[in-house]
């Protein structure tokens, strides 16, 4: 009698559960795994060969190739010499008039066909433009001009190894607290990136539609995050099916929200560089993408803490009915909720930032600001994202009731006083 209960209340193992209900979530979600898989061969990207738009390629019509370099020497003095971007081993040409100064700079060159060679770069101060300095290290595009000489410029700073310390901080710092599953969740984040450079990028550029390939990369995302970070589990495959049917709401809601609204994207520079020189891509499709891709961080949280909550609420007390399980786990989602909203909105204020504070000097009135197409793209998806998140509360906790505590499972009176025994022994 005392193992028997044991049984019940070792909760480090899935808790046992009707074999009805344990196929109807698993034939479910095979089903659904099926049409995502067959989904993703019809809409895998062809092969096709995309131009290079202008703003990124070189005169000859190539891609940008750019090399690593090394401020060697920095000052400021005449400018105007004929060295500017040429490939030189001594020292630069000086200028045949001064008439203007500026900051000069000595870039030795460190990878490509001129390594140990050095170049010369004049940058006139002013807004946008970098501010060397000597030991800086960055990168430099290396194109021909027309008559087929070599030229370099300044491309950008080199991060490679900061941001490798950074990722490296990070990896370390989630498989320490959060040990194995942490890991877990990391290769999970790996492949999520893949899925989306490797199928759905190429699929838009493709120009397939927008919706079933942000639905079908989500689906891809979430079947391997979820079950990789939480394990393969009912609890999990709960989690699993309501944050499937919340991104099919959000993916419903965000196309509503765009066709209502008349959303165009077109306030944001990207989104016009892709109009212009990209012009099979809808731009109103790659926000509905960003939409839906954007609501599974949120799903994926909230609806993990659901599951996880009336499972561990029907393990606590086995006496307790479905309805009361899902009261319960609801007034925890209620406060998630509460929270998360908090998250989502201020995340998305946080990044257009910069965008605010030009509107704040522009003088115009608030109404104009908030209704203007940069500004509402964000309240639009912030609303989306909020309105999913909301629903997906109620519709996971209800799923993982029904799991926890199957239809056919009658609690008993007797398990508070079996409980009662248990603890006495």
């Amino acid at each position: 009698m005392s193992d028997h209960h044991h049984h019940h209340h070792d909760h480090s193992g899935p808790i046992a559960i009707s074999d009805t209900a344990a196929k109807v979530v698993v034939g479910l979600l095979g089903i659904i795994g099926v049409v995502v898989l067959v989904a993703t061969v019809i809409l895998w990207p062809s092969a096709q060969h995309v131009e290079i738009p202008l703003p990124m390629q070189t005169m000859a019509g190539g891609a940008v190739q750019t090399e690593a370099g090394t401020v060697v020497m920095q000052d400021i003095g005449a400018c105007g010499s004929p060295s500017i971007g040429k490939v030189f081993t001594s020292e630069p040409e000086p200028p045949r008039t001064a008439s203007y100064t500026c900051q000069r700079s000595i870039i030795e060159i460190e990878s490509g066909p001129d390594e140990g060679k050095k170049t010369l770069f004049e940058i006139a101060p002013g807004p946008g433009q970098p501010d060397l300095r000597a030991g800086d290290n960055i990168r430099v595009v290396r194109a021909a001009d027309p008559a087929g000489i070599t030229m370099y410029a300044f491309e950008d700073y080199s991060r490679g190894l900061p941001l490798l310390l950074i990722v490296l901080a990070f990896v370390v710092v989630i498989c320490v607290v959060a040990r194995w599953r942490g890991f877990r969740a990391l290769v999970g984040l790996c492949f999520a990136f893949g899925v989306v450079v490797m199928f759905l990028l190429p699929a838009l550029l493709d120009g397939k539609s927008a919706i079933p390939v942000a639905l079908v990369s989500g689906a891809l995302i979430l079947y391997v995050v979820l079950y990789l970070a939480h394990g393969v589990n009912l609890r999990t495959s709960s989690a699993l099916l309501g944050t499937l049917a919340s991104m099919v709401v959000a993916a419903v809601l965000s196309w509503v929200a765009i066709e209502i609204t008349h959303l165009t994207g077109l306030s944001e520079e990207q989104n016009t560089n892709v109009a212009t020189y990209i012009q099979h891509v809808s731009i109103t499709g790659l926000l509905l993408a960003g939409f839906i891709i954007g609501s599974l961080g949120v799903l994926n949280d909230v609806t993990i803490t659901q599951a996880s909550a009336a499972f561990e609420l029907a393990a606590l007390d086995e006496g307790a009915s479905r309805r009361e399980i899902f009261t319960a786990a609801m007034r925890v989602g209620r406060d998630h909720i509460a929270s998360t909203v908090y998250t989502l909105v201020l995340a998305y204020a946080g990044g257009a930032l910069p965008l605010l504070l030009l509107f704040s000097v522009a003088g115009r009135s608030i109404t104009d600001v908030l209704t203007g197409d940069a500004v509402a793209i964000e309240i639009t998806r912030s609303a989306v994202g909020g309105i999913a998140l909301a629903l997906s509360v109620p519709l996971t906790t209800a799923i993982a009731v029904m799991l926890a505590r199957p239809f056919g499972s009658k609690p008993t009176a007797a398990v508070a006083p079996a409980r009662a025994r248990h603890a006495r022994n």
